[in-house]
């Protein structure tokens, strides 16, 4: 019986996102405006050595499932050596191994990740149309972002969820666009609100288009019905066609309707920082910690008091919010 970890809330802890690179071959306008992040040392990256060894400890204190993030993760060389270590922790209580990705390297590589062991992954499309795909993500290659959703559905990574950011005079006219598409290639459409997370720090209000407001978009044209399941610690609240299409649709509402109280995600950067919520503003070293010598459960001890002192929730609505410092590409998706 593994451990539970919780936090100072009463909150388990289950889900952790590991970065893996805070590189990406994509300039999102709401993630690095400003082209170029500035990359951290490769001396300061956590090993794939140290990634399989937190998780494992990660794993025996009640964490069931890991996403793998970015930046673009797929740009770690040889990310399937990763996959393939992280996925032997299935025997030691981990439930679920997932990729979230831009789906450029997938149509060459879907299959080896679904053979390394991935069970799911995401994708991230915030246009279905070339012009504003390329004007929201800095690159004009919609079509191979298509060819790998296509690549992924046949090598078996379902479910497949589709992530778009949905954002004002940008995109919010396609949000039926996308259900027509869930309808028709079967997958999980997410729907995501703006969040301050861009290198620029230029984010507004103004600019989101409220998790209300794309349900209401949508069911226009799709008539939707809640999924009559508990949400639980989920992010989305979920939703089926009316008229039993296939394909579902989700709405992550972090800014218009938190979810905080019962979240059970921790992240882990790609240098070895831990964070306990997606806009914190602290981070805890936990790369250090490991190469200074620690013990084992000195490594269980540290990662209990981070833990500890998690958020009770994020400060976006109050008017001394203070945006993270790094953009979404050092912390993960």
């Amino acid at each position: 019986m593994t451990a539970t970890l919780k936090d100072s809330y009463g909150r388990a802890i289950r889900d952790l996102r590991v970065s893996l690179t805070d590189r990406c071959n994509f300039r999102c306008f709401y993630c690095l405006p400003h082209g170029e992040p500035p990359i951290a040392p490769k001396e300061e990256m956590l090993s794939y050595e140290e990634i399989e060894y937190v998780s494992e400890i990660f794993v025996s204190l009640g964490i069931q499932k890991i996403r793998l993030t970015g930046g673009e993760p797929m740009m770690r060389r040889d990310i399937e050596t990763i996959i393939e270590k992280l996925a032997r922790l299935k025997s030691k209580g981990l439930h679920d191994l997932a990729l979230t990705t831009n789906g450029y390297f997938l149509p060459d590589r879907a299959q080896g990740l679904k053979d390394a062991g991935l069970n799911r992954i995401t994708i991230s499309v915030d246009s279905l149309k070339r012009d504003t795909f390329k004007q929201m993500t800095g690159v004009d290659v919609l079509d191979r972002v298509l060819a790998g959703i296509a690549a992924a559905k046949e090598a078996g990574l379902d479910p497949i969820k589709i992530n778009a950011v949905i954002v004002r005079d940008h995109n919010e006219a396609e949000v039926t666009d996308f259900a027509a598409f869930a309808r028709e290639h079967d997958v999980k459409m997410r729907f995501i609100e703006f969040m301050p997370l861009d290198s620029g720090h230029d984010w507004s209000r103004d600019d989101v288009v409220s998790g209300r407001e794309i349900r209401e978009r949508i069911d226009a044209r799709f008539p939707l019905i809640p999924l009559d399941v508990a949400r639980g610690s989920e992010t989305s609240s979920r939703y089926r066609f009316a008229d039993g299409a296939p394909g579902e649709i989700g709405i992550i509402a972090s800014v218009t309707e938190p979810f905080c109280g019962a979240c059970s995600r921790i992240r882990l950067t790609a240098d070895g920082q831990i964070r306990t919520c997606l806009f914190s503003t602290v981070e805890h070293s936990l790369r250090d910690v490991i190469r200074t010598g620690a013990t084992r459960s000195e490594v269980v001890e540290f990662i209990e008091g981070v833990v500890m002192k998690k958020e009770p929730r994020h400060y976006i609505n109050d008017p001394q919010f203070v945006a993270p410092s790094r953009s979404m590409s050092f912390i993960g998706g």
